[in-house]
């Protein structure tokens, strides 16, 4: 029931005087409003009174204000009014302020506007707004948003670009509307299988489901691969028998062998012109990628060149000697030295860098940080107990491996420590990380993917964090690379291995193994030499 209302008076004076002298502005009108008692609920009209010829009045007078006149009194109006009052306003004007733009554009010869504005929607939304009108379904229709969405994913998400290229609708993508692509139903159809698709890859990467191949890689005297590098047409590896090989990566089959090194090839890295290696025998050969030629040696380090890296004319490489060269690549035969740089009391096993930092690790078991610009020291992390055997730097993130048998998560900025990763069994090898995982590899045989998301959490507890355990290794994991679809790692047992999460067999036969199987791997042998190099050889 409504409630009792309170005796109220309501006096309207309204007073209207005409300005001929005034030209913007015919009349004016002052009202004052007197109400007696509280006003609690809806306003009563008396039967009796002048309520429609007052309004008329009011109408009339409101009509010949201008339009900033007239907002000013709606707002005197407004103040005046109780709560109840403003939500039956509110009501009343909400249908009013609505406007179907998608709709009225077109309409006016600008579908390509309706068309952007329905572009930057998510796969979500873009559903919803199919079924707004068969006008919007339209715009979305011709406008090839679905299309559109498909390669914005694939623009700026690696594994939506790799899932097109793999499963080869790239070709329908990119393309104009001159050229003949499928229609738009086609790409809505599409959509929802790359989401099932990624789906699958990301729980067959939690479940530890894969594929896997294996290079025997022969080797004629001692056994062992120490370093490698892939893409998706080769795999380019560096051998404890002094030789360099490169693998078809589809057929497994070796295509080259790059001798002229005289002691293990120990690291190494290629692009699209060269592929440049450091060896035990001190120096760091520059070979053609395509014809294998030898076309720079670099002889300036005392003792095993450990680690290098390379990168838009610049290269830096590290050694059992302690130091740190850093060299400037005008071309593969113009390489100069820069910069050495010392500080490690011990062999420095691994360095990365960016345009900002030069990052490296030693068995002195600390990290030290140098400007790249100018190569000075910035700053030392400290935190693991023993010596540092691998690392990777990239924006503010260093995530190290030791022979402590950890993994530590530093912040490079501030030098702090940001989680310690328990459960490799023996010295941690060789590291990678991506946006989501981290991989690491150990002497224990065992390779280890990390939720790196989780990882960066303070609150997630540590149980949770390693996602999955492989074991197929018979030896030392010496080196590893990954991508959103497959992890590729050598050994010392003379084997490369091929991880593939996304094709895999659906018998369930490879899923078993690797999640199940716990074998400790016991070496005879200590990892660290006395001076803090990584131990490889037997």
């Amino acid at each position: 029931m409504e409630p009792e209302m309170e005796d109220k008076t309501l006096e309207l004076m309204i007073t209207s005087v005409m300005d001929s002298q005034t030209a913007d502005r015919s009349s004016k009108i002052t009202a004052v409003f007197k109400v007696n008692g509280p006003l609690t609920g809806s306003r009563k009209r008396p039967s009796e009174g002048n309520y429609e010829k007052e309004k008329d009045v009011c109408i009339q007078l409101f009509d010949q204000w201008s339009e900033a006149d007239q907002v000013e009194f709606v707002e005197h109006l407004i103040s005046r009014m109780c709560h109840y009052q403003h939500g039956h306003i509110n009501s009343y004007l909400k249908p009013m302020l609505q406007r179907d733009f998608i709709t009225a554009l077109p309409a006016q010869g600008l579908d390509h506007i309706a068309e952007n504005i329905l572009s930057f929607l998510d796969a979500r939304s873009l559903c919803s707004a199919e079924l707004v009108c068969k006008e919007w379904q339209r715009v979305i229709s011709e406008g090839m948003l679905w299309k559109k969405l498909i390669e914005r994913m694939v623009r700026t998400d690696p594994l939506w670009k790799g899932l097109s290229e793999r499963h080869q609708w790239e070709k329908y993508l990119f393309k104009n509307r001159t050229t003949e692509v499928p229609p738009n139903s086609y790409y809505h159809s599409l959509y929802p299988k790359i989401i099932q698709d990624i789906e699958t890859i990301e729980a067959n990467w939690r479940c530890g489901r894969h594929n896997l191949q294996r290079i025997q890689c022969r080797s004629e005297n001692s056994k062992g691969v120490y370093c490698l590098q892939y893409d998706d047409e080769k795999i380019i590896s560096g051998l404890r028998d002094n030789s360099i090989k490169i693998w078809d990566k589809q057929t497994l089959e070796c295509l080259k062998i790059l001798t002229g090194h005289t002691g293990s090839v120990l690291c190494l890295q290629y692009d699209e012109r060269v592929i440049v290696t450091g060896s035990s025998d001190s120096t760091v050969r520059v070979w053609d990628v395509n014809s294998g030629e030898v076309l720079n040696t670099l002889i300036h380090h005392n003792e095993a060149v450990l680690h290098l890296r390379f990168c838009n004319g610049l290269m830096v490489t590290c050694s059992k000697d302690r130091s740190i060269a850093v060299w400037d690549m005008a071309s593969p035969t113009d390489i100069s030295l820069r910069r050495v740089l010392v500080g490690h009391r011990a062999a420095v096993n691994v360095v990365d860098f960016d345009d900002k930092y030069i990052v490296s690790a030693s068995g002195d078991r600390t990290i030290k940080v140098w400007s790249t610009s100018t190569c000075e020291f910035v700053r030392t992390l400290n935190g693991h107990k023993r010596g540092i055997a691998c690392l990777q730097y990239r924006d503010r993130l260093v995530v190290s491996g030791s022979s402590d048998n950890t993994i530590r998560l530093w912040d490079i900025e501030c030098g702090a420590c940001l989680r310690v990763l328990e459960g490799h069994e023996e010295l941690v090898r060789c590291i990678r990380f991506d946006n989501k995982r981290i991989v690491s590899g150990a002497y224990d045989g065992k390779i280890k993917v990390w939720d790196l998301q989780a990882a960066l959490d303070p609150r997630a507890p540590a149980s949770t964090l390693c996602l999955r355990t492989l074991v197929e290794h018979s030896g030392r994991v010496f080196r590893l690379q990954f991508d959103e679809f497959q992890i590729i790692s050598s050994s010392h047992d003379d084997t490369i291995l091929i991880w593939d999460f996304l094709n895999v067999s659906t018998n369930g036969q490879t899923e078993g193994r690797s999640p199940s199987r716990t074998i400790k791997i016991i070496f005879p042998w200590k990892y660290m030499t006395k001076h803090g190099q990584v131990k490889m050889m037997s």
